[in-house]
């Protein structure tokens, strides 16, 4: 059976701090402690589910790992750290590999120096006045950073980092198997090639705390759903001083209320009194933005041709979204519906028995093309019925 979600067991969103985790572990534990539910067999796997998962996302390692791959990128990890469910101690898949080829293949080796740090993904919901416009927008996003206590380094200031006794700070212990030699990660020092002896209790030895970043993003004019924006630099901090990952934005656009967007082009239906329908004359339409697009107003005049029917659509040219990094502009197509009035007062009743009296069958072109074709329908029926 696939493992829950690591958040939904402890009951928070992705974006949690660790105060707010570590509350939320607290009254989880409480919870499903087995003492506090006898009877209850599965007490105890429950109790164990969450203690797993805090174990992960208290770790600022672990828990961008996670964030970024999943379950896959625990690599079997247990949430106090090492590795379960294999006898010979490997720490990762790069572990399994090299066991088996290593040497065929060069000795695969975990870098021992500094690492650039993973790159994040955001996903930001914008309004279409702002995907016309552009904007610019605080955001606040869950990352981890260098700790400043120990300067990215894990140990308690005053002390440093010594070199693992097992592998001699190689990172990398060799053993004999019959005809072949296996190189695999150190497991004293977990591949690093030192170990902590005092690790620093802000960072608990990883060198690394999980914070929020609050980041201003400017969002140009003109993007549209499924857009990216790159920010080098603003995503997880470097391992032993390496360079910070990538914040890649991924932006979508929320539903409007009047306006729906074609590419380039805004759409809108607006509703037409009958009598306008009839007569003819001139409405307004809303437009997105004001300015030079609409004559310093939020608004248009459309002309209403005289007997306009349901479905009739007038083109806005230039009045629809601008492309992106271009002076391109797309349209505003507005398609009318002819709106029949309900809740006539009797005089109004008597007007309209007084134009349905004097209307011409001409007037009503529809009607008598499918009333053409009813009568011929109609007739194909009986006759067949006939023979």
């Amino acid at each position: 059976m696939s493992k829950r979600d690591y958040y939904e067991v402890l009951g928070v969103e992705r974006a949690v701090d660790d105060a707010t985790l570590k509350a939320a572990f607290r009254k989880k534990a409480m919870e499903h402690h087995p003492d506090r539910n006898h009877g209850d067999d599965t007490a105890e796997a429950r109790f164990k589910e969450v203690n797993e998962a805090y174990g992960v996302l208290s770790d600022a390692q672990k828990r961008a790992a996670y964030d970024r791959y999943g379950h896959a990128g625990m690599n079997g990890q247990s949430a106090g750290g090492g590795f379960q469910g294999n006898s010979q101690g490997f720490s990762n898949v790069e572990d399994i590999f090299s066991e088996m080829f290593g040497d065929i293949f060069g000795q695969q080796r975990r870098p021992s120096g500094p690492q650039r740090g993973s790159d994040v993904r955001f996903d930001y919901e914008i309004t279409l006045e702002q995907a016309y416009k552009g904007a610019e927008v605080e955001l606040t996003v869950p990352t981890t950073l260098t700790c400043e206590t120990c300067k990215g380094s894990g140990a308690k200031p005053g002390t440093k980092p010594s070199t693992c006794m097992t592998c001699g700070g190689q990172g990398r212990v060799r053993t004999s198997n019959g005809f072949f030699a296996v190189e695999r990660s150190c497991p004293a020092c977990n591949g690093q090639g030192s170990v902590i002896k005092e690790p620093c209790t802000d960072c608990r030895g990883h060198g690394q705390v999980r914070q929020n970043k609050t980041l201003k993003v400017n969002i140009p004019a003109g993007v549209d759903e499924g857009a990216r924006i790159l920010l080098r630099g603003e995503g997880q901090a470097g391992a032993k001083g390496g360079p910070r990952g990538d914040l890649y934005i991924f932006l979508s656009v929320s539903d409007h209320d009047i306006f729906e967007r074609d590419g380039l082009d805004l759409h809108c239906s607006i509703p037409v009194p009958m009598t306008t329908a009839v007569l003819g004359g001139t409405l307004d339409v809303p437009c997105l933005m004001g300015g030079q697009n609409c004559d310093g107003q939020f608004k248009l005049e459309v002309t209403i041709p005289d007997g306009a029917q349901t479905g009739h659509k007038v083109k806005l040219k230039g009045r629809g979204m601008p492309g992106l990094n271009s002076k391109q502009k797309g349209d505003l197509i507005v398609e009318l519906f002819v709106e029949t009035p309900r809740h006539l007062n009797a005089r109004q009743k008597e007007l309209m028995k007084e134009f349905a009296a004097v209307s011409e069958a001409q007037s009503y072109s529809q009607t008598q093309g499918f009333v053409h074709k009813a009568r011929r329908f109609w007739e194909d029926i009986t006759g067949a019925a006939a023979q």
